[in-house]
């Protein structure tokens, strides 16, 4: 008997061990999904190496920012904000451009008129430069010689997961003759970056939000709770499990925001009253912080990048992994917003003058001139 409780308990522990194994390695490929594979990194550099050799602009030519981008379909906070910061440049009468390595791709899953070309089209010019982002890892030690290089890393963490992988993934940092500066959108990843690197120069770009997008509704909010299913997915499934099973969500209308564009994201926060975050390991975190412009209350784990704003009472930060508290941060959020409605709002109302004054677009595009200006006129 004895012997088959043992038995019993063996097969209960391997089983837990491997629910938590699939569990990470799920996690673990949702999170390096948006590092580039190192044949799509190597395919896209090479492109850009064929293209210079086959001919380049006249010395004389205004120099050029070069944005290296990938060809996602789906949604990506990062490569959304590489064509704002093109739109920025170009708008200040500065001479930028994406380049996809696919012939007339560009991003479709939010509205854009950003000047775009591919790869086979890019002629190089000896002051030109090229904004490439961390996801191509040690490829960017492949990039085209002698043409200055901003290494635009909005993600710390992604790079600091790659040096697992030797030392020749810190090349881009530390043996690269070509590199001007690294470009972070967050203090803590400028913390993480020279840390890392430090003999390597490193600004932060100051995100800003859209106040044409991310506003508070004209009219109430909703009874409704959204949040991203993509980012741990693990996690938002047991948090929304243990809500349910308690009663906490009844008259709720819980919405996955996911596969949706720019605007119906925008849409769907102005109509939410709490915004779940589950972030992981982030470079800034725009989305919790889109969503407190959008008068949403925030409840969750700030991913380290996002540290800096989630300031309570309009945004309550949990342990990271802490599937207990996080649950029991959203009863209390839900218990204030039953019970005392007219404080509730006030919250929401301040949480959107919070993000939008602290964190307003100019800002940005005045921290984008300021870097790129000397850059783009030296």
């Amino acid at each position: 008997m004895a012997n088959e409780q043992t038995e019993a308990s063996d097969r209960g522990m391997v089983r837990s061990l491997l629910k938590r194994a699939r569990s990470t390695l799920r996690h673990r490929s949702h999170q390096l999904r948006f590092f580039l594979d190192e044949a799509s990194a190597d395919h896209a550099i090479s492109k850009l190496r064929a293209s210079v050799l086959a001919g380049r602009k006249p010395a004389s030519s205004s120099p050029t920012a070069w944005f290296v981008c990938p060809h996602y379909k789906s949604p990506s906070g990062g490569v959304r904000k590489l064509y704002h910061c093109v739109d920025t440049l170009n708008d200040a009468g500065l001479d930028a451009a994406i380049v996809h390595a696919r012939p007339g791709f560009r991003c479709s899953w939010f509205e854009n008129t950003t000047r775009v070309i591919s790869a086979s089209e890019l002629t190089l010019g000896p002051r030109d430069i090229f904004v490439v982002p961390e996801v191509y890892g040690r490829s960017i030690c492949n990039l085209p010689p002698n043409v200055r290089q901003v290494i635009f890393n909005q993600n710390a963490y992604l790079t600091l997961s790659s040096l697992q992988n030797g030392l020749a993934y810190a090349a881009p940092y530390t043996n690269n003759p070509d590199l001007a500066l690294v470009l972070v959108v967050s203090q803590d990843n400028a913390d993480v970056i020279r840390r890392t690197f430090p003999a390597t120069p490193v600004r932060r770009l100051r995100l800003g939000i859209n106040p044409s997008l991310y506003h508070p509704p004209q009219g109430p909010k909703q009874r409704r709770i959204v949040y991203m299913p993509r980012k741990r997915p693990d996690d938002s499934a047991a948090v929304l499990a243990q809500l349910r099973l308690r009663g906490a969500l009844n008259g709720w209308n819980i919405v996955a925001i996911d596969g949706r564009s720019e605007a119906e994201t925008a849409e769907l926060l102005r109509t939410a009253k709490v915004f779940l975050s589950f972030s992981f390991r982030e470079g800034f975190g725009l989305p919790p912080l889109e969503a407190l412009a959008c008068g949403c209350i925030v409840v969750g784990y700030h991913g380290s990048g996002g540290r800096e704003y989630f300031h309570p009472p309009f945004a309550t930060a949990v342990e990271d992994g802490d599937i207990s508290d996080f649950v029991s941060a959203v009863e209390a959020t839900i218990y204030n917003i039953d019970n005392d409605p007219l404080s509730a709002d006030s919250l929401a109302a301040a949480a959107a003058r919070f993000a939008l004054e602290r964190y307003p677009l100019e800002v940005e595009k005045q921290d984008m001139l300021d870097i790129f200006g000397p850059l783009l006129r030296s």
